[in-house]
């Protein structure tokens, strides 16, 4: 290690998923250098097979990823979310009269988001990582890091060391960089489990999310594109599922063929997307809230899920993490632009305060809401159902709520 040669880079990402790899392409299109360094290999993901996952990208998180020219490299088509309806129910029962639809003409010409499959992406990511001069990929290595109040070197065992003036941790939500800073993290188990899984359908999907609120837990359907190789022969209609239930439950289903688990799907939607079936895989984890003591040490940034986790119920969790990317970047820039040190105290602070408040405004949001909609009381359920309606019927709440929902109401956005 001693003998190993220097490579100074402005600022180093530990972690090449979505937030961290969109982060370093952001930052390398601007000039700065940039080294992303992973322990496990960047999943090739060249000829995957459909496996049924996808990201919802929010209307003001595209931008991120125009900027760092990801998004035009995407190679698979994406799906706007054009409009968006929230309902409550019972299972096995029709959906509460009390609903709220948004369209998304009613807050201008841009859809809510869009859906992208997550081997697009990750596909697209890999692609633009490796052909930017100023970005240095390394994955998979082990590293040792080194932080100072002068500059931060990571030292890749059997290769360089890396001297730079930041280091930004999006290791996820188990961060050894988090760890070895000493920051303490909150928790909060919902004893819930999280279903991600796809399914063709025989009726169009227009492009409508849906939300619908059961006692176990919110369970969304979100439109995606066509896919040619979801089943042989192709899939002209396809959505994703995110499916809460109690852990319990949610064990119970999963071990359901797929004939029974399409059945336990329709008694929880209906019969507005016709016959359903499921396609590539079954996905599940176990879902917590999760709030860092802070964002920074010295020469250290934390983002995405090293710095913090919500309930999946708003589906914000990665835009969250690409809020993150966009004010550090911008800072980031701006700093270097200016011949600053980018690992200063002082940057680090303005990074801490433009994320910490939105961060636990959602947190909080996304609380509430799964333990508002996940009770089965019939006073609850009254309640809620009378809320829905009335922000249906009031133009300017749905108005807010619609322009929440494309994340143009977080800190920053314009």
């Amino acid at each position: 290690m001693t003998n190993a040669p220097t490579i100074a880079v402005d600022v180093a990402i530990m972690g090449a998923g979505p937030v961290g790899g969109a982060l370093a392409c952001r930052l390398a299109t601007a000039g700065l250098r940039v080294a992303v360094i992973d322990r496990a290999p960047l999943p090739p993901m060249e000829h995957p097979a459909y496996d049924g996952r996808a990201y919802a990208i929010s209307a003001a998180m595209r931008p991120l990823l125009d900027q760092a020219g990801v998004w035009d490299k995407l190679p698979d088509p994406t799906c706007p979310i054009l409009d968006i309806r929230v309902s409550d129910g019972r299972v096995g029962r029709r959906a509460s009269r009390l609903f709220l639809h948004f369209d998304h003409t009613e807050a201008g010409d841009t859809p809510f988001g869009w859906m992208v499959e997550a081997r697009s992406l990750r596909r697209a990511l890999n692609a633009h990582l490796h052909a930017l001069p100023d970005l240095h990929v390394f994955a998979p290595v082990s590293t040792e890091v080194v932080r100072s109040d002068d500059a931060a070197e990571i030292r890749i065992d059997g290769g360089p060391v890396l001297r730079c003036q930041l280091v930004i941790g999006a290791e996820g939500r188990q961060s050894s960089l988090r760890q070895s800073a000493g920051i303490g993290v909150a928790r909060i188990p919902y004893g819930q489990t999280g279903m991600v899984c796809a399914i063709s359908h025989e009726l169009p999907h227009n492009g409508v999310a849906l939300e619908h609120f059961l006692p176990g837990g919110p369970f969304a359907v979100l439109p995606m594109p066509a896919s040619p190789d979801a089943i042989p022969g192709g899939a002209p209609h396809v959505s994703a599922v995110v499916w809460t239930e109690r852990t319990k439950v949610a064990e119970t289903i999963l071990r359901l063929d797929d004939a029974r688990f399409a059945t336990e799907i329709r008694r929880r939607i209906g019969d507005y997307l016709g016959t359903v079936r499921p396609i590539g895989r079954r996905w599940s984890y176990p879902l917590s809230a999760m709030l860092v003591q802070r964002y920074t040490d010295t020469r250290l940034a934390l983002a995405g899920d090293a710095a913090h986790g919500i309930h999946p119920i708003a589906g914000q969790g990665l835009n969250l993490g690409f809020r993150d990317a966009t004010a550090l970047a911008g800072l980031l820039i701006e700093a270097h632009e200016a011949g600053e040190d980018l690992g200063a105290p002082a940057l680090l602070a303005r990074y801490q305060r433009a994320r910490r408040g939105d961060n636990l405004t959602m947190l909080a949001a996304t609380d509430a809401l799964d333990r508002l909609f996940s009770s089965d009381r019939p006073a609850v359920r009254l309640a809620r159902d009378l809320g829905i309606a009335a922000v249906h019927r009031t133009p300017a709440l749905k108005r807010f709520f619609m322009r929440s929902a494309m994340g143009l109401h977080a800190a920053g956005a314009e």
